[in-house]
């Protein structure tokens, strides 16, 4: 490397090293919090739902540290890809889940289904305005990732490299169907609605370790 490469390639392994830390960490305190706060049921409340209650402070944080952290990290995907096949797409969508995943730390879930302890089992008659907002945020952070894995699929495998790109689109597949079968109010949807983002999070955040490695 040049005198001027250098200090690049140090800037751009620090972009990709806040993606490499986004997933790992969002879902390190989800999975957490589910294990530790009283009534939680994963089979019955989605994730999202940590950020009702007196901690729910925490799930709002993690939101928001989290998809700044994917935001920043886009960076450094736009600069290890740029020039190759989803060169130009897999930043902008991962940097549009990362937006996603603000907005929905921002716009809150209602409290349903007996989550937090006290709140009456079943749905609420009527959502609020900050419910319909984090159902708008969570669709466009789910789009946004199912469709930055696929292409990631495209990427390795016009590169030659077979296994990453079935697993880019395993991960992709996995999320599209648990956020499908959540939405269709399937059984234990809220399970595979979790199976799935967590599975297409640490996938990009495995991508961007690759990269990082590689510099």
């Amino acid at each position: 490397m040049t005198a001027t490469q250098i200090p690049a390639a140090t800037t751009t392994r620090t972009l990709l090293t806040c993606s490499v830390v986004a997933g790992p960490l969002w879902v390190v305190v989800s999975l957490a919090q589910a294990a530790a706060r009283e009534g939680f049921d994963l089979t019955r409340h989605p994730l999202s739902a940590l950020s009702n209650g007196s901690l729910g402070w925490l799930q709002i944080t993690n939101f928001l540290v989290a998809g700044v952290l994917v935001i920043v990290g886009a960076a450094g995907l736009r600069r290890v890809l740029r020039g190759t096949v989803g060169g130009t797409w897999v930043p902008w969508l991962v940097r549009v889940n990362g937006i996603g995943m603000i907005a929905a730390g921002v716009f809150v879930m209602d409290p349903a289904d007996g989550f937090p302890t006290g709140t009456p089992y079943g749905m609420p008659e009527a959502l609020t305005w900050h419910s319909y907002g984090h159902m708008v945020a969570g669709s466009v952070a789910f789009v946004a990732l199912i469709a930055a894995c696929y292409v990631l699929g495209r990427h390795f495998s016009r590169a030659g490299n077979r296994g990453l790109a079935i697993a880019s689109r395993v991960a992709g597949t996995a999320l599209l169907i648990g956020n499908g079968w959540a939405m269709s109010g399937g059984q234990g949807g809220s399970l595979t609605l979790a199976v799935g983002a967590i599975t297409a999070m640490l996938w990009i955040s495995a991508v961007a370790a690759r990269f990082r490695s590689a510099l």
